[in-house]
């Protein structure tokens, strides 16, 4: 089984263990990201494994849907989109749909060649690239809902996917902007959360980005911003980066403010707890 899509699948079931114990009125609870609602949350992961699903094994179904979703990429009206393709499909009925849908999927992406070709909404991409974008959806998307139950995520060196996107988008993160591409590109060293350090690039002692991995993975998928985090950054290039890294494609996205995605101290699932 390829090892993305192994990851996709392992990350998937991790978050869908915290939705487990959660009621209905519990899932339509409001996020920091965005006031995404936990719903609104699974709702949007659920669509677009279903859209990369697609791409995977009918292409031309695929292009004919493209049409009806790519403006509203675009234009920042998404969730109602969302919405009208779920018709009406919400709360535990829309976690079991998901849940039911993202583990044979993973299986056929795994069958999959993973050099082979897919389209997508912008250029076409690998196999191996596409469950890659989908297991870093659901790693970010997911963090605003560790977030509010005030769970501490126990991340794996499966994120080593996600470290690999954010160093491999530095360029997209200016060229979305419209923006030349400082060179050079910062060196970029971070601990695992196994332990093992991970090297990216050349060794430049004075265009660099080091710490934990967990946190520059938050940071490239806009989950925190850089100030929320330990992250040490050295020189103009990886500064102007981690104050506005996107490793997702779509519109321009600006990082959160300062303080607004942090873990919830008084978090949903505490509160069970107290109940």
């Amino acid at each position: 089984m390829m090892q993305q899509a192994q990851d996709f699948l392992a990350e998937s079931d991790a978050l869908a263990a915290q939705l487990e114990p959660l009621s209905g009125s519990e899932l339509e609870r409001a996020t920091a990201f965005k006031g995404w609602t936990i719903d609104t949350v699974i709702g949007h992961l659920h669509m677009w494994n279903w859209v990369a699903d697609l791409s995977l094994t009918d292409g031309d179904a695929f292009r004919a849907f493209l049409p009806s979703v790519a403006g509203h990429v675009m234009d920042g009206t998404l969730p109602t989109f969302e919405t009208q393709w779920l018709d009406g499909l919400k709360g535990r009925a829309l976690v079991a749909a998901w849940r039911e849908f993202f583990r044979p999927m993973a299986a056929r992406f795994a069958a999959a060649d993973p050099s082979a070709r897919v389209p997508w909404v912008g250029p076409g991409m690998s196999v191996r690239s596409a469950i890659t974008a989908r297991l870093m959806e659901t790693w970010a998307h997911g963090q605003a809902v560790y977030d509010l139950l005030g769970v501490v995520r126990q991340n794996t060196d499966r994120i080593r996917n996600i470290v690999v996107l954010g160093v491999n988008t530095y360029a997209w993160t200016f060229k979305v902007r419209r923006l030349a591409v400082p060179e050079p590109t910062p060196f970029v060293r971070v601990v695992a959360p196994s332990g093992a350090v991970w090297s990216f690039g050349e060794e430049r002692p004075h265009e660099r980005v080091e710490g934990l991995a967990e946190e520059f993975c938050q940071v490239v998928t806009q989950t925190r911003n850089i100030a929320d985090t330990t992250l040490r950054v050295t020189g103009p290039n990886a500064a102007a980066w981690m104050q506005k890294a996107q490793c997702f494609a779509g519109r321009v996205e600006d990082p959160p403010q300062p303080g607004t995605r942090v873990p919830s101290t008084g978090g949903l699932r505490v509160a069970r707890q107290r109940t």
